[in-house]
């Protein structure tokens, strides 16, 4: 049997990377605490406070490890949350001791929006904004969904944003994006039952009470519909352009038509459509079937003389890293999704001419 010592136990710690940093979790500094009796290991990973939700994955996979060592009958690993002064944003002071917020320089602003609820606006979002990270450019994320928040559970980010003087605000981080959400500021069994003139106010305040910092993009959820807050997001950002998320179901594209009368009367340029939940391919044997009806959204593309930005199968992987706050862009990088992403984000790029000498 092989003996269990804490130096075995944190060489078998290291072997397990925190997705968000590209490092493992014992060089990040996140072993708090490891106990050793008999045949049973208990280990303490202690982690910022807005990043609790998202190390569920991580949590289990380094249980999982220890349960393999010869001998070990029982691991326990437990995340416990702390807040981390370091990463909160600086603010200045001026002699007379004035707080001064640094100023934002967003430099793109991209909505993303499909007229229709339940087609995965939100988890097209979620990994074309870490798809853009991945491709060198600093990237926000605001979640617009005043009524229906859900990019701080995809993007497994929690807690409360930190003040940064004033009225102002540090977005959360993960995977190297700024999150901006309602979802950050009430509890997930609030209903918010406001009326339009405070959900534009909300919106106001998510764009310019918060300190994005320099970014080159900023990817914004839209909800369904067409109403205060689209209106509202078209007269306050001068957006670069819109991307209209369907399923290929002719029920959502009669949304999707509306979404895409609302930007052009907006006078914003719609960059393309995706077609999510294209088809589902069978792992086993193959076998495709068009759950949803096939090829609906490249024909209304084509119709309209807009491009085809790319077609997402359904899977069960892109479900389980929404929920569990790892996008599959993150979790699975080699997927069929992944892919479909990252050269949706690179077409994107050219669309909205985030070249390096302008962004520079």
């Amino acid at each position: 049997m092989t003996k269990i010592t804490k130096e075995l136990v944190l060489s078998i710690l290291k072997e397990v990377k925190d997705p968000s940093q590209s490092n493992d979790i014992v060089s990040l500094g996140f072993i708090n605490n490891i106990t050793i009796k008999d045949t049973n290991i208990a280990v303490t990973l202690e982690v910022p406070v807005h990043r609790g939700a998202s190390m569920e994955p991580v949590r289990k996979l380094a249980q999982q490890k220890l349960l393999k060592i010869d001998g070990v009958t029982s691991a326990t690993v437990v995340v416990t949350a702390h807040e981390n002064k370091g990463e909160q944003t600086k603010v200045e002071s001026s002699d007379n001791m004035t707080e001064k917020v640094l100023e934002s320089n967003v430099k793109r602003f991209i909505a993303v929006g499909s007229g229709k609820g339940g087609v995965g606006k939100s988890t097209t979002s979620v990994n074309l904004a870490i798809a853009l990270k991945l491709e060198g450019y600093s990237v926000g994320l605001l979640d617009a969904d005043v009524y229906g928040p859900s990019q701080p559970r995809m993007l497994g980010v929690s807690g409360r944003p930190a003040s940064v003087g004033g009225d102002m605000v540090a977005p959360l981080q993960n995977f190297g994006i700024s999150l901006m959400s309602m979802g950050l500021l009430v509890p997930d069994d609030t209903a918010m039952i406001w009326r339009g003139p405070m959900v534009q106010s909300a919106l106001t305040q998510m764009l310019n009470s918060v300190a994005w910092g320099n970014l080159d993009v900023i990817v914004i959820d839209l909800p369904p519909g067409t109403g205060d807050i689209q209106i509202s997001l078209a007269q306050q950002v001068n957006l670069a352009g819109a991307i209209i998320v369907s399923t290929p179901q002719d029920i959502a594209l009669l949304d999707v038509v509306k979404a895409l009368t609302m930007f052009q009367k907006a006078n914003v340029p719609v960059l393309g459509m995706i077609e999510n939940m294209s088809y589902w391919s069978c792992p086993d044997c193959g076998r495709v079937d068009h759950i949803f009806g096939e090829g609906g959204v490249k024909i209304e593309a084509k119709k309209r003389n807009i491009d085809l930005l790319g077609e997402i199968p359904i899977s069960a992987e892109v479900r389980k890293g929404s929920d569990s706050g790892v996008p599959i862009i993150i979790s699975d990088p080699e997927s069929i999704q992944s892919i479909n992403y990252r050269t949706m984000a690179k077409t994107i790029i050219k669309s909205i001419k985030l070249d390096e000498e302008e962004l520079k």
